[in-house]
């Protein structure tokens, strides 16, 4: 198997991890956040929310690198 299609796979495979992600990290601030009807603006990210926000850098850090790597085979 060639090294171009392993970084696709790894392109598409994190790429779709990612999307996945970012849809499963809740929310806080709602619109009327912004116009001062909510108490807090900003909270502490805890827990499941604070592993799952970690762990998207990372799949997002290694989607950027196979990108960068496929550039630079050509």
């Amino acid at each position: 198997m060639p090294i171009n299609d392993i970084l696709r796979a790894i392109i598409v495979i994190s790429g779709v991890i990612m999307v996945l992600f970012i849809l499963l990290q809740a929310r806080g601030a709602t619109l009327g956040a912004g116009f001062g009807s909510s108490g807090e603006l900003y909270t502490t990210r805890r827990g499941l929310d604070k592993s799952l926000y970690e762990a998207t850098i990372v799949v997002a850090t290694i989607f950027v690198l196979a990108i960068l790597a496929g550039l630079l085979i050509g």
